[in-house]
């Protein structure tokens, strides 16, 4: 029986068995209105019969699209390359996520189905959220809001930057939890440190958007806040979330999530194998089928303590590309290029992402050649522009980089 103190609802712990029936029982009607709907998936999948994709097998049998390809697609019929299955005029919101990729927002309570999520680290009715997710263009402080006030939350819409203010507002409102990256999150408690500002209310967290580390952890623990970290994206919303077992995330129950061998629409042969993950959305505004996000992940075996049944990812284990994550955002190499090319005296560049600390850190490594000038200030200026996010920047003597030299090197450790 499931415990209303410590599971969302009862579809998180029914058996293995229902859970799949639901899933190929529903799985023919999501591809017939994806197919019927959607310009884009009309075309993909016009030689598929929906009524016969009813087990995982005959799933892998239907083409991946993969999120690297929205920037291919997405331009062909703006906003959305005809992926939609309902006019753009007809939805609550529309994105644009770095890329630039546009993302919708369908109308209903909790559209990015985020408050599983919420709930799941310790969130419940009548908290205040402190939400420091960007409101500007990205979806990401739309999830946690509407997830937030779906379980009757009210919300804090703090945004990034200005740490001043939002100690102030954290010390003066007194909210109970927070929502947005582990590492403002961490700059929120070491600034409070520093000037004494009163964040005790804070005592639990959901955090997503960059890799969360055990240290990390260990500090907020130490700070008297809990933070538990999830996975989404802006095309997905929530996919998966972590609970009180901290042992690995669990799959979001509107999602059908499967491992890919990197570069194909296979699945791969044994349950830990790390591959990309891919989901299939059962969402009618945007019924994304076999969507293959980049990321690297594994299924770990077994169930989680918490009596939560579902599918668990190990985590974020890296790009099966080279798109990666800095601070929350996506950074595409299209991007950097184009920040690059408008600046004739580079010769090559090579975008660098490490950690420093806590911190990402990325450091844009360009040669000049000799008797070339740059503008070290605008070339920042719109790398900035491009990503949404300030870098440093290195000069190198020609023939530094290889010829070969990766556009983005994501020195990161997992």
């Amino acid at each position: 029986m499931t415990d209303p103190n410590r599971h969302y609802d009862a579809s998180e712990t029914r058996s293995l068995e229902a859970r799949e029936a639901a899933l190929m029982e529903a799985l023919p009607a999501q591809i017939a209105h994806a197919k019927a709907k959607s310009a884009y998936f009309g075309a993909l999948l016009k030689d598929v019969d929906p009524a016969a994709v009813t087990s995982r097998a005959a799933l892998a049998q239907l083409p991946v699209t993969r999120k690297s390809d929205l920037l291919e697609i997405q331009p062909r019929s703006l906003p959305f390359g005809g992926l939609n299955a309902v006019a753009p005029g007809r939805l609550a919101r529309i994105f644009m996520s770095p890329g630039p990729i546009y993302d919708p927002e369908g109308h209903g309570p909790d559209f990015w189905r985020f408050a599983r999520g919420l709930f799941a680290a310790g969130f419940r009715t009548g908290d205040i959220v402190h939400n420091s997710f960007s409101y500007h263009l990205t979806p990401a402080g739309s999830m946690i809001e509407s997830g937030a006030h779906a379980l009757g939350c009210a919300v804090v819409p703090a945004g990034v930057g200005q740490t001043d203010l939002q100690l102030r507002a954290i010390a003066d409102i007194r909210p109970q939890g927070y929502g947005g990256t582990p590492s403002f999150l961490k700059i929120l408690v070491d600034k409070a440190r520093e000037t004494g500002a009163d964040i005790s209310s804070l005592k639990k967290a959901l955090v997503t958007g960059e890799a969360f580390l055990p240290a990390h952890r260990a500090e907020l623990k130490a700070a008297g806040i809990t933070a538990r970290q999830c996975y989404g994206t802006a095309d997905l919303g929530l996919v998966a979330y972590e609970s009180e077992a901290e042992e690995g995330m669990i799959v979001e129950e509107g999602c059908l999530v499967e491992i890919l061998r990197p570069g194909t629409g296979d699945p791969v042969e044994a349950e830990g194998e790390v591959g990309e993950v891919a989901v299939t959305l059962f969402d009618a505004d945007y019924p994304l089928i076999r969507f293959a996000t980049g990321d690297l992940s594994a299924a770990l075996p077994g169930l989680s303590p918490c009596g939560r049944t579902n599918m668990r990812l190990k985590g974020w284990m890296g790009r099966a590309d080279q798109v990666t994550k800095i601070r929350g955002m996506f950074v595409h190499p299209v991007q950097v290029t184009a920040a690059v090319r408008k600046h004739p005296a580079v010769a090559r560049a090579r975008l660098v992402v490490d950690r420093v600390g806590d911190q990402d850190d990325m450091l844009l490594e360009v040669e000049i050649p000799d008797g070339m000038v740059l503008s070290q200030e605008a070339l920042l200026e719109d790398l900035r522009a491009a990503t949404k996010l300030r870098g440093r920047l290195a000069l190198l003597a020609p023939g530094t980089l290889p010829a070969d030299a990766k556009t983005i090197d994501d020195r990161r450790p997992v």
